[in-house]
């Protein structure tokens, strides 16, 4: 009893400091402001359970993450929620375990994540829905943590190249890219980041998978790639496969044809007893999370990156033109 009670006087704090923008020392993040919006129901009912129930949402700092953290704030608020924002924590493992200590309710978590950074597996699971539902089972049973069902989003690893040279060379597929550079080893010019370069799961593997053959490999941070491919620094480039700036720059990703990338599905993660004590979540969510897919979150990440809107503002009007929230 007095755990709860703890955790209600934190939330508590936490929302009222919200609205001033200040450093929570209490909780060891950054909330940030109340977001601006007056928003009302759509096709997103409001649900007197959640009437006025504080939720903390929070998100890692990359563009999608935050995105997906307004879209859920917004998507509770026209539910009847009170929702708080703890979006941009920094670092995965940071913002993991605030969802575990309880200084956030709820986040958005990438599958492949969950089961070879937290859970500490070795080997990635092929299929979508296996991969699912082996960390589903395995953070609730070790760490009490539920997976909502996993959208269609899959931000995992890629290989792009201009949309002009991947005409060119008739380049689709990265078999595609094996067999060109086989025959023009001259073009096997690779951006990569440190990590990437070196990690079973990255290059390694690729070249092990694939056979690609590397004539010259730059190494850079992994957002500087993405402009070092058009700029013809290199060839080809790892990239993430949502990420907006592949759809601003004309940017084209190979098709992983023998799927080594592994699997990297977006999933609303929350604790167990944040679940049982709110189960409306669930059914709240479950739609907005049904209509994401790669090329939304791309279009949505896009607007971000590329076009310089403001992540709240792009999270709202997505939910608006779905319909799920009207907006004043």
């Amino acid at each position: 009893m007095r755990r709860g009670a703890n955790r209600a006087g934190r939330r508590a704090a936490c929302a009222v400091l919200a609205t001033v923008s200040l450093l929570v020392s209490a909780c060891g993040l950054n909330v940030n402001a109340a977001l601006p919006f007056d928003v009302q129901p759509g096709s997103i009912r409001h649900v007197p359970e959640l009437e006025g129930v504080e939720l903390v949402v929070g998100s890692k700092d990359f563009t999608e993450n935050i995105v997906l953290g307004y879209i859920t704030q917004l998507t509770l608020k026209a539910a009847g929620a009170t929702p708080i924002d703890l979006t941009n924590i920094s670092g995965s493992n940071g913002a993991r375990a605030a969802l575990q200590n309880g200084q956030i309710d709820l986040m958005w978590e990438y599958t492949g994540t969950g089961w070879l950074s937290y859970l500490g597996e070795d080997e990635p699971i092929a299929s979508e829905e296996e991969q699912y539902e082996v960390v589903r089972k395995a953070d609730l049973e070790r760490n009490g943590l539920v997976w909502l069902p996993y959208s269609q989003v899959n931000n995992t690893y890629g290989f792009a190249t201009t949309q002009a040279y991947a005409e060119q060379h008739g380049l689709s597929t990265m078999s595609d890219v094996t067999e060109f550079l086989e025959q023009n080893p001259q073009e096997a010019e690779f951006c990569l980041d440190t990590e990437f370069a070196n990690r079973p799961d990255g290059m390694p593997g690729v070249k092990q998978t694939y056979g690609f053959p590397v004539t010259e490999t730059k190494i850079f941070g992994s957002g500087a790639i993405y402009a070092a491919v058009v700029n013809d620094t290199c060839n080809f480039g790892e990239v993430f496969t949502t990420d907006g700036r592949i759809a601003g720059l004309n940017l084209k990703v190979m098709e992983d044809d023998k799927s080594f990338f592994p699997q990297y599905n977006a999933a609303l993660t929350l604790r167990q007893e944040t679940l049982e004590s709110h189960p409306a979540i669930a059914e709240v969510i479950a739609p907005v999370s049904d209509a994401l897919n790669n090329d939304e979150i791309t279009e949505l990440n896009k607007q971000v990156d590329v076009d310089g809107r403001d992540p709240a503002v792009v999270a709202r009007d997505w939910l608006v033109d779905k319909g799920f929230i009207t907006s004043a």
